[in-house]
C-alpha cells in the first residue's frame, strides 16, 4: 500500500490555515444574529402596541359606557386607557382618545352605540434621542372598539 505525500508548501498553508474557521464562524454570527435579535425586540414592541392600543380602546369603550354621566365617562375613559398603557410600558403622552357617539348628541342615552378610537405612537427599541430620532423612529397604532350603552342604564 502506497501513502500519499503532499508538499511541504501545501502542508504549510494547511497549518496557517488552523483556527481560522472559529473566526470565521464568530464574525459571520455576529453579522447576521445581531440584525436578527434586532428584528425580534422590533416585532415585540410593534405586538406590544398592537396588543396596548386594542386593549385600551376595548376597555375606555366600557369604562364610557358604565360612567354615569358624559364628563365621567371621559374620565373613566382617560383612567382605562392610562391604566392600559401603563400595563404595556407605554406612556399616555403618545397616545389620543377620542369618544365617538352615533347619534352625535348626547352619548349616554339606553341604546346608543359608543364607539372610542385610541392612538398610539411605539417607539422602536435603542433608538437614540438625537436630532428627534425617537419621534421619526416611532410608528403608529391606532384601535377602536364600539359599545352599546345599555338598555337598563339608568344615568344622569
Amino acid at each position: 500500500m502506497r501513502r500519499l505525500s503532499f508538499p511541504n508548501s501545501f502542508r504549510r498553508n494547511f497549518r496557517s490555515e488552523q483556527g481560522s474557521a472559529s473566526l470565521e464562524f464568530l464574525t459571520v454570527g455576529m453579522i447576521l444574529l445581531v440584525p436578527l435579535v434586532y428584528l425580534v425586540l422590533v416585532m415585540s414592541a410593534l405586538q406590544a402596541g398592537a396588543l396596548a392600543a386594542e386593549g385600551a380602546a376595548r376597555q375606555a369603550a366600557r369604562a364610557f359606557v358604565l360612567a354615569e354621566s358624559d364628563a365621567a365617562g371621559q374620565s373613566a375613559a382617560a383612567r382605562a386607557l392610562a391604566v392600559t398603557l401603563d400595563d404595556y410600558g407605554l406612556t399616555q403622552d403618545e397616545s389620543e382618545l377620542v369618544v365617538d357617539c352615533s347619534a352625535g348628541g348626547a352619548c349616554l342615552v339606553r341604546g346608543e352605540t359608543v364607539t372610542v378610537h385610541v392612538r398610539i405612537s411605539v417607539s422602536l427599541p435603542f433608538v437614540p434621542d438625537v436630532l428627534e430620532l425617537q419621534n421619526r423612529a416611532s410608528v403608529p397604532m391606532t384601535a377602536a372598539s364600539t359599545q352599546r350603552v345599555s338598555k337598563f342604564w339608568g344615568g344622569g
